[in-house]
């Protein structure tokens, strides 16, 4: 999976992919999808939701540029691969999952597997988590129609986030943020599709989001890197 799918994409980060070749992928997917748990796309995971295809997960994260004291913020657990990889990377993961289910069933994975520098809550996510803010980096799986402040607001000066932003049939940009002198330079790194709309079930605020899982290219000739923007 790592050489064909991950190196030969372009992904060349040697701790993010030493940190896909460790975590076992097929612990995060059902019984009767696992056969097909390291093939290049997303597979379902309940409720209406996947997990990502590994170059996703694998972009992702090292655009992230995750350094071992960083404590990351992740937006939409689901599975809890994406943390579990983050978690080999980084010193804390603070992960929030809108669907109570699926934030237990990562919860119990992650345990099983012995990770404990990641923590776990049911939530909204569009409000990050406060309580332990700030964060060093923030990566959100779903996209909202635009960047949540407080997700701004918890990042750390000279902190990155990602995320895809947008909705409809205008599609989505996935970007990557950086926190520089209080403000967010922005620029656009992958084109991903129309997604999925989850939304908060805890206000009648719109805090509504697509889930990146449904939202990004399944098939291998759609990965293909943007032109940098102004911010």
């Amino acid at each position: 999976m790592v050489k064909e799918q991950i190196i030969g994409r372009g992904i060349a980060t040697e701790r993010v992919l030493a940190a896909m070749r460790k975590v076992p992928r097929e612990e995060f997917v059902p019984e009767k999808v696992r056969a097909a748990s390291y093939a290049d796309q997303p597979l379902p995971i309940g409720y209406d939701q996947t997990i990502s295809q590994p170059l996703i997960v694998a972009f992702m994260t090292e655009q992230l540029r995750p350094q071992p004291q960083d404590r990351v913020l992740e937006i939409g657990t689901g599975s809890g691969y994406q943390a579990a990889i983050l978690a080999e990377l980084v010193a804390e993961v603070y992960s929030i999952e809108i669907i109570e289910p699926l934030a237990n069933k990562a919860t119990a994975t992650l345990q099983r597997l012995g990770y404990k520098n990641v923590h776990i809550e049911a939530g909204d996510g569009y409000k990050g988590w406060p309580k332990h803010a700030p964060f060093d980096a923030i990566i959100v799986t779903c996209a909202p129609d635009h960047v949540p402040q407080p997700l701004v607001e918890q990042l750390t000066e000279g902190g990155r986030m990602i995320i895809p932003v947008g909705r409809d049939s205008g599609g989505q940009e996935l970007y990557l943020l950086e926190k520089k002198n209080g403000r967010l330079e922005r620029r656009a790194v992958l084109p991903v599709g129309p997604a999925e709309q989850v939304t908060s079930r805890e206000t009648d605020e719109d805090h509504s989001c697509d889930r990146r899982e449904r939202a990004v290219a399944d098939e291998p000739q759609h990965f293909r890197p943007l032109r940098d923007e102004d911010g």
